[in-house]
């Protein structure tokens, strides 16, 4: 097999961006598959999450989950069509709609909680206990830190699907 091939031979093994990205890519697959049953995406329910976190408008839900604008109105369309959220006028500005999570939303939430965190223990059980808890937080200062935002450059790269 050829990825075992690569593999093999460590060509691959210090890319950091092509460890993260192919992690990445098998996690939201997993992931996506293990929320199926319950009808939720992990983005529907990356941007449910944030919503319940306060009254936040459509842009900043997209800022904090990574989402372009686009894309951003087609999930709330969908959360709004399965009644899970509603958009509705901001209490401090006129203008600006917020992102309402209806208690439907909130019970969703709950049980796709329960399927990330079973996936989640599932993942990282072949990490020795306190390697996991080194590997969240280390990976958790790159995320939110170095790598939070992407630098600019002349030809941006697109999020995988």
């Amino acid at each position: 097999m050829v990825t075992d091939a690569i593999e093999a031979s460590g060509v691959l093994s210090s890319d950091l961006c092509w460890l993260l990205a192919r992690a990445s890519h098998a996690l939201t697959t997993e992931l996506t598959a293990a929320l199926e049953d319950l009808g939720i995406s992990p983005r529907t329910h990356a941007v449910l999450v944030t919503a319940m976190t306060g009254e936040l408008t459509q842009s900043e839900i997209a800022r904090v989950v990574g989402l372009d604008k686009t894309t951003m109105v087609v999930t709330v369309d969908e959360l709004e069509a399965e009644g899970l959220a509603e958009r509705r006028p901001s209490r401090s500005d006129r203008r600006a709609r917020v992102i309402a999570v209806t208690e439907a939303g909130r019970v969703k939430a709950r049980e796709a909680a329960k399927v990330l965190d079973r996936l989640r223990d599932d993942v990282l059980s072949v990490l020795a206990p306190d390697e996991r808890d080194t590997f969240l937080r280390a990976l958790g200062r790159l995320a939110c830190g170095r790598l939070a935002e992407p630098v600019p450059c002349a030809h941006p790269v697109r999020r995988r699907g």
